[in-house]
């Protein structure tokens, strides 16, 4: 081979070679958008725009946050798992995706086959509550009452099919009880309903609460998370009340559209921890009361699985009908 020729093949090796390094460090050359399935102000929506500032600032362009509440959260997934695979629409995924893909009998979109997973962000317990004067004090006085007020003694929660309505329903199957469980448009009506002795004991995520019950307006007798909830860290888990293996969290992280390039995926994750793990951030999770809860690409695909299969095996267990 002639010389010339063989330097020109090696130049063109090597640029060809160097796409994807460039594309790596190239990327982002525009503003991000992150699609929240909640309308502002939760703490769904305050968690986002807590890591996406952080994650902008890093990475020199600004991560816009899109709120598109409706549908449970399906139209936004949807309209993420269609868009561009570039890594410039990102969805703010949550429990809500699990359930969904369990409690629904067809969705537009799956979780798993059209997103690839960036990392999780955050997660925080559900409280099981009672009102202040209630006489139920621990989780075993609450399953002895339920079971000898018959049809006097009902649960509450927000929407059927909502993490909320299943933590209830796994409490039930767990321990045995078949009271009814009341379905609340929103938290302010299921708090509403325990403090004027309508539910007797509520399945509420604890940060839209926590005010409330530092002020002694409402008391927890247990949380879901298989830890405790480091904001309330004398409240026991319903693992450690009876209940071995109860195990419920809210969480929520970043995806993106399936055949996202792993590179970005990666750079995404990278750019997510550091947000996370930032002290501001970090001080903003605890004002909250929301525990960091990072992970690996794969690992959150291990996560979201599990979650998933998890919501599943109740529905199926206990028969709840599908939606």
């Amino acid at each position: 081979m002639k010389p010339c020729l063989k330097i020109a093949l090696c130049y063109v090796a090597y640029a060809l070679g160097s796409v994807p390094v460039l594309a790596q460090t190239a990327f982002p050359t525009k503003p991000l958008r992150l699609i929240v399935p909640f309308g502002p102000g939760g703490v769904g929506d305050i968690t986002a725009r807590t890591v996406a500032q952080k994650m902008g600032d890093a990475m020199g362009q600004q991560m816009i946050i899109d709120n598109r509440p409706s549908a449970g959260g399906v139209v936004a997934a949807e309209m993420v798992a269609r868009a561009e695979p570039d890594g410039y629409t990102l969805m703010l995924l949550n429990n809500a995706n699990a359930v969904s893909m369990a409690m629904f009998k067809s969705l537009p979109y799956d979780t798993l086959k059209d997103y690839a997973m960036v990392s999780t962000l955050a997660a925080f317990s559900a409280g099981v509550l009672v009102a202040p004067d209630s006489p139920v004090k621990t989780t075993k006085d609450l399953i002895a009452q339920a079971r000898v007020a018959g049809g006097k003694f009902n649960s509450g929660t927000i929407a059927i099919g909502t993490a909320q309505h299943l933590s209830a329903e796994l409490f039930k199957s767990m321990a045995g009880l078949n009271h009814t469980n009341v379905p609340f448009n929103n938290t302010g009506a299921v708090i509403a309903a325990l403090r004027g002795n309508d539910i007797q004991v509520a399945f509420e995520f604890l940060p839209p609460v926590l005010g409330q019950i530092r002020a002694g307006a409402l008391r927890v007798v247990a949380v879901s998370s298989k830890t405790r909830f480091a904001p309330l860290p004398n409240v026991p888990t319903l693992d450690e009340s009876g209940l071995p293996g109860y195990d419920v969290i809210s969480w929520n992280g970043i995806g993106a559209p399936a055949k996202t390039p792993r590179a970005i995926i990666d750079r995404l994750n990278k750019e997510a921890h550091a947000a996370v793990n930032s002290p501001a951030v970090k001080q903003r999770f605890a004002e909250l009361g929301i525990e960091q809860n990072l992970n690996s690409p794969d690992g959150m695909r291990t996560f979201v699985t599990s979650e998933i299969a998890k919501w599943n095996a109740l529905i199926n267990k206990t028969k709840i009908p599908r939606l």
